[in-house]
This record gives structure tokens, sequence and C-alpha cells, in this order.
């Protein structure tokens, strides 16, 4: 017995054995696995936050930006620019290349006429290079601040395919009045009307335009849309304008009353549509007249910008003598600061009083004017003491330095050295106000006239080139860079390229005519330069300019008889490069006189198979 519980506890202690080594064994074998599976359900758990957090935090950045962008707008459409630009500016810190703040900061920038919209406007430009609609953005932006170098820039970028829309011609357009090339901006906002016809805004752009046309037509098209749009409130005040100035242009003094009488009931009028019915009564009635400037004249007196710009007016109309006479009747707390007190100063200055003036400067502040007070104040010198230059020289060039990095000011200063005929000093300021896009054209133009006023034909060379690659799209300009670098034999060889590029551009327009066929006759084509000026209307050819290059064409074809006639037209008021050429048609009237004339044409045709424009002055 005893070895049989034996045997059997030595088997229960084996299958304890065995159960101990089997559940050791499966601990070895599970752990490991638990393990496992434990890593990986954190890992994945892990991996599931960080997915939860990133696009969480995504969504919260998309709410965010959403939200702001929606504050930004609402307050944008409400008028608070300047919260509206801190709420786009916080989301364009956050996300640079966010489209809708860069067009909050850009709409809310011009609400508030701020330059930097054009900073903002470029930015949407480079982030949709594509899109002709935020590079005309641009160029708007960049005319609205004078910027023209950029706006031509920009305008250039857009795709030959995007240009045939009447948004590219209307901004095109204003770029190019800004430039100061009027035949372009009409040539622009026809192609816009013809795009979109119904548009009022473009029928009223092209037709205040025409109403100063040379062309009875485009006259009588612009009077009669004018007249539509002034039954619609939008234009009404604005077409009432240009219909009463074009009717006392035309002296047509019936229709001017009209105009008158609708533009002052005008809910609308400004002071400066008084002057512009002041300008029509005076022509029509001397007795109105008198009435209505007795009336303003108290009017003008409550306003300081409103008194200078009667004094002004008066000034310009031949009323000197009585402006003063009136501005020693009104209180001097009135006209002691600017701008009615510049206006005094410029009162005494027409009427050459030269003490009343230099008493007028001599002392007082004028704030941001205090320039014009030195600057008149030196006039004055000048004008009365000739052995005065020193004095003269301290008081303008005082006047001069206070104008410097003021675009603004030298534009004014500029004009009041041209104006009292300060050649030296006009010059000077109109170089530096060039350097302005802005104001580029009317400071080159001036130049322009300076230098040919004193024939001085390299400088004027120079300025003509400047002009023409501020305007290279305006044919006259192109014409006379060409004639002058022909005669003065400067480029000769662009000068003939240039003569053509006009004449394509503009083939009825007198002086581009002329022009190239005066390259043309350079070039030994003399038949091909006669049959132009043939094709002209003779009278628009008598002008002595013109009648110059007719006689030489004339003379080298041996009709001696209206060679003779066109160099008797060309005698007087020429040029003297102009001269040169005069005697060059009569050597060859005089060689040509002893043999008999061939049978030819005898004059250049009286009138042009196509409608010619008015001749503009050469040069």
């Amino acid at each position: 017995m005893k070895i049989a519980e034996r045997t059997e506890e030595a088997g229960y202690r084996r299958v304890r054995q065995s159960l101990s080594g089997l559940e050791s064994f499966i601990q070895r074998q599970v752990w490991p696995a638990r393990l496992a599976l434990v890593a990986a359900g954190m890992a994945i758990a892990i991996l599931l936050c960080a997915i939860f957090f990133r696009y969480g935090l995504k969504l919260y950045a998309n709410w965010h930006q959403t939200r702001l962008l929606q504050q930004a707008g609402s307050m944008l459409q409400h008028g608070r620019f300047t919260e509206a630009t801190q709420t786009a500016r916080e989301l364009v810190a956050q996300h640079p290349d966010s489209l809708p703040g860069l067009y909050v900061l850009a709409e809310a920038a011009e609400k508030q006429n701020l330059e930097e919209a054009i900073s903002w406007r470029e930015q949407i430009a480079r982030l949709r290079p594509k899109d002709p609609d935020s590079q005309l953005s641009l160029v708007s932006a960049a005319l609205r601040f004078g910027k023209l170098d950029l706006a031509r820039k920009a305008l250039d970028q857009i795709p030959a395919n995007d240009r045939d829309r009447a948004a590219f011609h209307v901004v095109a357009g204003w770029l190019a009045s800004a430039e100061g090339n009027f035949a372009e901006q009409e040539e622009q906002f026809a192609a816009a009307v013809k795009k979109e016809p119904k548009n009022d805004l473009y029928q009223f752009n092209l037709a205040a335009l025409q109403i100063h046309s040379s062309d009875a037509q485009k006259k009588t098209n612009a009077r009669e849309n004018l007249g539509r749009l002034s039954k619609l409130v939008p234009y009404r005040t604005s077409a009432v304008l240009s219909l009463l100035n074009d009717a006392v242009g035309r002296n047509d003094l019936s229709a001017a009353d009209n105009f008158a009488q609708q533009l002052q009931m005008s809910q609308e009028v400004t002071f400066g549509d008084y002057l512009l019915c002041l300008n029509f009564y005076r022509k029509l009635d001397e007795k109105k007249f008198r009435l209505l400037l007795e009336r303003v004249k108290p009017f003008a007196a409550k306003n300081p910008s409103d008194l200078a710009s009667l004094i002004e007016w008066m000034n310009r109309n031949e009323l000197t003598e009585e402006v003063v006479k009136w501005i020693e009747k009104l209180p001097a707390e009135k006209l002691n600061a600017p701008p009615a007190a510049v206006a005094v100063a410029d009162t005494y200055a027409k009427a050459k009083n030269w003490t009343r003036l230099k008493r007028w400067t001599r002392k007082g502040m004028w704030g941001e004017s205090d320039y014009l007070r030195l600057a008149y104040q030196a006039i004055a010198i000048r004008q009365s003491r000739e052995d005065a230059p020193k004095e003269f020289d301290k008081r303008w060039g005082t006047a001069e330095q206070s104008t410097n990095d003021r675009p603004e000011r030298e534009l004014v200063l500029a004009r009041l050295a041209s104006k009292w005929d300060l050649e030296k000093e006009s010059e000077r300021l109109w170089h530096r106000v060039a350097e302005n896009p802005s104001l580029r054209r009317e400071a080159l133009d001036a130049l322009r006239r300076l230098y040919r006023g004193n024939n001085d034909t390299g400088k004027l060379y120079d300025a003509l080139q400047r002009l023409h690659e501020s305007s290279p799209n305006e044919a006259p300009i192109t014409a006379d860079l060409a004639r002058l670098g022909l005669n003065l034999e400067r480029n000769i060889e662009r000068s003939h390229a240039l003569a053509k590029e006009a004449y394509d551009r503009a083939p009825n327009e007198v002086n581009c005519a002329v022009t190239y066929a005066f390259s043309l006759y350079r070039l030994s084509r003399s038949p091909e330069a006669l049959a132009i000026i043939q094709g002209l209307p003779a009278d628009q050819l008598r002008d002595p300019h013109a009648a110059v290059y007719t006689a030489l064409m004339l003379a080298n074809s041996s009709q001696i008889g209206a060679a003779k006639d066109y160099v008797d037209a060309a005698d007087h008021g020429i040029y003297p490069e102009e001269k040169t050429v005069l005697e060059e048609a009569r050597t060859k009237i005089s060689s040509g006189s002893a043999a008999p004339s061939p049978a030819s044409s005898p004059v250049p045709a009286q009138s042009s198979p196509k409608p010619a424009s008015t001749p503009q002055p050469i040069l």
C-alpha cells in the first residue's frame, strides 16, 4: 500500500511539475504578446490623438480664419475701415498669402485714400499673375497715387488675349489721360463703349471727352449723349457742366442760359460751378453778370478756399483792379492766411504794384505756403530793383529749398517761375518736377515750350525724346521728334523709323504726314513723298511749318509755281532748323526756273480722301 501511495504521490508531483512548467512556458509566451498588444494599442491611441489634434487645430484655424474674414468684411461694409484693417492684418500675419485678407486690406486702404493700397494690390497681382482683373486693379491703384511707371508696367503685363475687354480699355484710357495722351484716351474710351454700348458710365466718359473734339459728328453725338445722361441722377450735374462749357465755347447763349439755370438748381452745385456760370453770364449779359458777381462775393468770403478761387478767377478775367479795391474792404483775418494770402499776392503782382507786394510778403507766416511768400517777395524785388540780383537769389533760393522732396510744392513754384519768365529758375524746377511720374508730362511740356522759345534745339530734342518715352503711342510727339532728328541729323536711322511709325498711327494728321513725306524725301523716295503731300488738304498745308516741306517736295518735282506759293506761306514764323530746309527749296526753285516744268499736278489736292484731323502746331 505504501509503495502504491508513494507511486501515486510521485505521479501527482510529476503532474504538478508538468503543469507548473506548462504555466511557466505559457507565461513566457503570453507576456510579450500582451506587451506587443499594449504597445500597439498605445501607438494607435497616440496616432489617433495626433490625427485628431492635427485636424482639430486645422479645423480651429479654418474656423478662426473664417471668423476673422467675416468680421473684417462686416467692418469694411459698415465703414469701420481702421478696425477692418487691423483684423485683416491679423489674418495676413498668420496667413501671408490669404487672398481674402489682402482684398480687405486693399479695399480699406483705397476707401481711406491711403497709398499702401498699391502694395496690397501688388501682392494680390503676384498671387494671381494670370488674372487680368487683379492686374487692372493694380493699375487703377497706381494711377490714383500717381505711380504712372508702375501702372504702365502692370498694364503691359496683361496678356494680349485679355486686352479686348471694356475694363481694360477704360483703365488704359485713364492711363493715357494721366500721361497727357488724349488721342489715345479717346481711342480707348471709344473701344470700351463699343464693347459695352449700354454702359452709361462708359458713354459719359467718351461724351465728356468728345464734346471738345474738332470732329463735327463726334461733337454732335457727344451733345446727344450728354443730353440723355443729364436726365439720369448719377450724371446730371457733370453732364450739364460739360454742355454748359460747350455752349459757352460756341457762343450759343440761349442754350448756355438754360444749362446755367439747371446747374444752379442742382443740389450738387459747387462753388466752382458758380464760377462757370460767371464765365457764361459775362458773355451773355453784363448786368446779369454783375448781379451774380455781387451775390457770389459775400458767399465766397465765408470760406478761405472759395475766396481764393474767386480772386484767382477775377484775376484771370482781367478784373484785377476790381480785386484790389475789394480786398481793401475785407477784414484782414480773412486774407492773412493761405490760400487767400497767396491769391492776394498774385493780385498785387498782376497789378504790378511791387511796393504793395513787398509789404504784403514782408512778414507773416503762411504755414505750408510760406515758400510762396518768399517767392513773391523775390519777384517783387526783381521787378522793382534791377540792381538787386543777390537779394532775389537769396529769397528765391530759400523758397526753392523749401520745396525739396515735395513734388506738389515744386510744381506750384515751377508754374510761378514760368509765369514770370524766370527762365533759369523754371528750367531747374521743371527738371526736378519731371522726376515725378504723375507730373512728368506737364514738366516736359513746359521744358519743350521753354527750349522752343529759346530755339535751343539740342535741349528741345532731348525733351521731345523724354516725351516720346513717356507717351510712345502719341503720334504728334513721335512726328515732332522724328522731324527734329532729321533736321539736326541726330539718330538718323531711328528718326526715319519714328516718322513712319507716326504716319502709320495717324496718316490724316498733317504733322505726321508731312514728317513722313520729308523722311521719304531724305531717303530718295521723292515720288512717294509727293504723293503723300498731294493727298493732304491744301488749307492745312498753308501752315508755315507744313508749307516749308510742301515747298521742298513741289520744287523737287519741278512744280515751280506751286512751290513759290508755299515758300511765300512759309516765309514767316518758322523755326531756325526749318530755314535751312526752306533755303534748299529756294535753291531748287532757282535752278528749276530756267527749265520748263514737266506736266504734273500743279498743287496738292484740295481735299483729302479721308477725313483729316485738325492740324496741331508742329513742335
